[in-house]
């Protein structure tokens, strides 16, 4: 298997593991899709591990049926049962906090998402998670609903051995700067381009 040699080495005083097993804060962002699929395969990979998986989806109804939902969830019982893996938690709109309001005006969604951000800057200082997903995180902060400079402050100051992963369009300057990863999903072809909708077991 490929362990991948970096170009440089930093004279930075960390030993070799030190230095690999760090927490990262990685960003997946741009206008193509596989933005959410590239951090739900991160889950995944964090699940066979055995970390606490936490996914916080700001934008997605509740209605929205996504098939990663039910397979991490279904591994999270497969933990409960078995002791395999590690635990799973996904928050979304109409399940959790006070965005589960399917009506309101933009104050309202905006002091919803907020509030969202106040849990998980919460469970970040809790520990309670190993990999946080924070799903169309962009948005709020785009929106300016969220206060990036907060973000990145409470991210570059958490405790412990946690990683976050970003997913969204147009992430700020100030969040790809203060990430250790980042990926720009670029499109080159889409079958939306030709008309097509979104279909089964590709879009969701």
């Amino acid at each position: 298997m490929p362990q991948g040699k970096p170009d440089t080495v930093p004279e930075d005083g960390l030993t070799t593991r030190q230095r690999r097993n760090r927490p990262l804060l990685i960003v997946h962002t741009g206008e193509m899709k596989g933005k959410s699929t590239a951090a739900f395969g991160l889950a995944l990979r964090g699940w066979n591990q055995g970390w606490s998986i936490g996914v916080f989806q700001f934008v997605k109804s509740a209605k929205w049926k996504v098939g990663e939902e039910a397979a991490l969830l279904a591994l999270g019982e497969v933990h409960a049962r078995t002791g395999q893996g590690g635990p799973v938690e996904w928050h979304k709109m109409g399940a959790g906090w006070s965005w589960s309001r399917k009506h309101g005006t933009e104050l309202d969604h905006a002091e919803a998402a907020r509030e969202g951000w106040r849990e998980i800057a919460r469970r970040l200082a809790e520990r309670r998670h190993t990999l946080y997903v924070l799903d169309e995180f962009t948005y709020p902060m785009k929106w300016g609903w969220v206060d990036v400079g907060e973000v990145v402050e409470t991210l570059a100051n958490r405790p412990g051995h946690q990683h976050v992963v970003i997913t969204g369009r147009d992430a700020a300057d100030e969040l790809i700067d203060a990430a250790d990863l980042v990926t720009r999903m670029t499109k080159v072809k889409h079958p939306m381009d030709t008309g097509a909708k979104g279909q089964k077991g590709i879009e969701w």
